[in-house]
């Protein structure tokens, strides 16, 4: 791909119409008015390319900026966050023009200005900040690139988001936008083998099981068809007795509800070295796939990822349910991928805020241990060494197509059963749903953070 060369054209995107309108992204509290950390963005964003334009304008932003009476009836305190956000994109463009000392100038009022403990623009700019300066170190050569690691790390990221421990479930617990994508996701999987007796459900990211419980309900609900036996086949790589753990609470779970279930664990070296002889497959069972955030991984490996899809392609299933990232983490261009990574984690941030409070121990490991080092990957990081590649679902419908995949239409009752979910939390009005194609895409106050589609094979 060939880089843009307008810097201006690529921080444009900020002011862009997004999936909302700034009026969109303001609701009032009991507090007073408060606007989203997409909306704040975006005003940064303005003052960004208004300041770019302005040959009085080359320090760091103040708050006499002939533009600030345009955010007039915002806080104090969403002043400054517009100034942080404006402060750091000056600081990135700095960067990509190798003017790296003015560029550490910005950061160090960035720094001062936020922390890991303020509010969500706070802690998106310091994380981002901090980023900046890893980006700075290697490029100056004051920190040296340790190029091919990246693929080492791949591992290390998915046990991570693999782990069952305490703080991986209270968060799934409390959060509407992931149990939102889970419910939906399952019943797109249930509308996939309906009327089948026999399901066997090969699920290639289990994590702590959560989902499966979901599915099995379901299933032993259903009016019109009840099932006499679900098998479920975890694959990985890595978290054996993780995955064993979950299979054995799974065990348990379907004995408590009187459904007839078995659990196979397939653990591979390679996903190179998985075959459709590992699964144990019965050609009277009702066969579907399930993946949520388990392809990621294997951007950057393309071989291990075509690999996978060849051996799902040859089994046949009847459905085969994703749900990945609807963001574009992958863009070799570093202002895009910075943008994009702003807008997705910030959004990620805000929900935090909303979900858990400030003072929740969940919120600042969970920040730190994964959106931490996921920003910084993005930012930092290039070649081999950048493994946080997300792509969006027209991506994946170009790789997917080349399979002679098809994406199928979620049913109403899939879209449902997100909206079901997100209004049983407190702040369920801030997950938001819309369409893309016959794709379902679940956000916060209007930013996209996942996308749940389903294929069948031609």
């Amino acid at each position: 791909m060939q880089e843009l060369a307008d810097i201006e054209s690529q921080y444009s995107e900020l002011i862009k119409p997004h999936t909302q309108s700034y009026e969109g992204a303001v609701r009032y509290e009991p507090s007073g008015l408060k606007i989203s950390t997409d909306a704040v963005i975006r005003l940064g964003g303005e003052r960004f390319i208004q300041s770019c334009s302005s040959t009085a304008m080359n320090d760091i932003s103040i708050l006499s900026h002939p533009y600030g009476s345009s955010f007039s009836g915002l806080s104090d305190q969403e002043v400054e966050d517009v100034q942080l956000i404006e402060n750091l994109l000056l600081s990135a463009e700095k960067v990509t023009q190798q003017q790296f000392e003015r560029s550490i100038k910005l950061l160090d009022w960035c720094d001062v200005m936020s922390s890991s403990s303020g509010g969500p623009i706070q802690r998106l700019v310091h994380y981002f900040s901090k980023a900046l300066r890893e980006k700075i170190d290697k490029e100056t050569g004051r920190v040296v690139s340790s190029r091919g690691s990246g693929r080492k790390d791949v591992p290390n990221l998915a046990e991570r988001v693999m782990s069952t421990n305490p703080v991986a479930t209270m968060l799934y617990e409390k959060s509407a936008l992931y149990q939102a994508g889970h419910f939906s996701g399952m019943q797109a999987l249930v509308d996939g083998v309906s009327g089948s007796k026999k399901v066997h459900v090969i699920d290639l990211s289990i994590r702590h099981g959560a989902h499966c419980t979901i599915l099995m309900q379901a299933l032993v609900s259903h009016p019109f068809c009840p099932i006499k036996h679900l098998k479920i086949t975890a694959v990985g790589t890595n978290c054996k007795q993780k995955i064993e753990q979950t299979g054995e609470w799974l065990k348990s779970f379907a004995e408590s509800i009187n459904l007839s279930f078995s659990f196979n664990l397939v653990i591979v070296e390679d996903m190179l070295d998985f075959d459709k002889d590992l699964l144990e497959l019965d050609p009277d069972e009702a066969l579907g796939v399930y993946t949520s955030y388990g392809l990621w991984t294997m951007i950057a490996q393309q071989d291990r990822l075509e690999s996978l899809m060849k051996v799902i392609k040859s089994i046949n299933p009847l459905v085969m349910v994703v749900c990945e990232v609807a963001a574009n983490l992958n863009s070799p261009n570093f202002v895009n991928r910075f943008i994009e990574g702003l807008f997705f984690y910030g959004a990620l941030f805000d929900s935090l805020e909303e979900c858990l409070g400030r003072e929740e121990e969940i919120r600042t490991v969970t920040e730190s241990m994964h959106f931490g080092k996921g920003i910084s990957n993005v930012v930092a990081s290039e070649g081999a060494e950048r493994v946080i590649r997300h792509v969006n679902i027209d991506v994946w419908r170009k790789f997917f197509a080349r399979f002679g995949m098809k994406e199928t239409e979620l049913s109403m009752s899939s879209l449902y059963q997100a909206k079901l979910v997100a209004e049983k939390f407190p702040y369920g009005s801030c997950c938001t749903f819309d369409r893309d194609g016959y794709s379902l895409v679940i956000g916060w106050k209007g930013t996209p953070i996942q996308c749940l589609s389903a294929w069948k094979f031609s």
